[in-house]
């Protein structure tokens, strides 16, 4: 019996002005892509995932661990300026 061993990747999907969905997954640097739907979006970020585990095999060990994401909060103190809160 083949056993499959399957390893998931955090990815964060963004959309930009626009309406373009970027997708990147943090734990290989430079790893982005972007596509006209999250579906789209996602495939091709799994051929850019496929080429850098080509260039550099993930290590559990060793890679980028993914922590995850915050919120920074500013006040906006006048129209240009914002303080760190």
């Amino acid at each position: 019996m083949n056993k499959k061993n399957n390893i998931s990747f955090p990815v964060i999907i963004e959309l930009d002005e626009d309406n373009v969905f970027i997708v990147s997954c943090p734990v290989f640097k430079g790893c982005h892509s972007y596509g006209k739907t999250i579906d789209e979006a996602m495939s091709n970020l799994a051929e850019v995932i496929e080429m850098c585990m080509e260039e550099e095999p993930y290590n559990f060990d060793k890679n980028n661990k993914y922590i995850g994401i915050r919120e920074i909060n500013f006040t906006k103190t006048d129209v240009n300026k914002l303080q760190y809160a």
